[in-house]
């Protein structure tokens, strides 16, 4: 299971005065330029965030989620890498220091919740009760880089770039295993078999 560094307390935002709001798109950009969010890690946020609102589209479509749950779903999806950069040039747990620095500046704990948990959800794999961070998690892991791609595909790019240690190695495992938990859950909530599901919407994917 992946572990969790403290967060320093120089890298918390103060709190903004106002109440919790749903940022939208431009808003969202606004805060990835803060936070000096990459290019390239802007353009795999937004395909992540390309298939969470598809599927917070169709769950929606259902009535499990009110309009402003599906912009939630896609702010948190567009921000869950904010501090991701930080952390490869200063080191700790990008979801970790990303869900503080979006529970700062937004005040909705159900957006960093997505941010802090995309990459491990310890709870219930309950997308009924639990849909923003599960979605944000599964959506992260259809996308390699900039691109769609089925499960097999994001978690062999995953082995190749970060198993280097048998701990490493098992800690992908554990997360493919979740993943696959989610896509089937979700499959069955959403009615729509998602392990053949391709959010470019032109073929089913490998």
């Amino acid at each position: 299971m992946p572990s969790f560094r403290a967060v320093a307390p120089e890298l918390i935002p103060p709190p903004r005065p106002d109440a919790a709001f749903v940022p939208d798109d431009a808003q969202c950009d606004e805060l990835c330029e803060r936070y000096a969010m990459p290019d390239h890690i802007r353009a795999h946020s937004r395909k992540v965030a390309e298939a969470a609102t598809d599927l917070a589209l169709r769950a929606a479509d259902k009535g499990l989620l009110s309009t402003t749950s599906v912009q939630a779903v896609r702010a948190s999806a567009l921000l869950h890498d904010l501090g991701k950069m930080y952390c490869i040039e200063h080191g700790g747990h990008h979801a970790q220091i990303g869900a503080v620095w979006v529970q700062a500046e937004t005040g909705n704990p159900a957006i960093a919740q997505g941010v802090l948990h995309h990459v491990w959800w310890p709870f219930d794999v309950d997308p009924t009760r639990y849909f923003l961070p599960l979605v944000v998690l599964y959506a992260d892991k259809r996308v390699t880089h900039d691109g769609f791609v089925s499960l097999g595909g994001r978690f062999t790019d995953l082995f190749e770039r970060y198993a280097k240690t048998t701990q490493a190695r098992e800690r992908i495992t554990i997360c493919m295993d979740q993943a696959r938990a989610v896509e089937h859950t979700l499959s069955e909530i959403l009615g729509v078999k998602l392990h053949a599901y391709t959010f470019d919407r032109r073929r089913l994917v490998d």
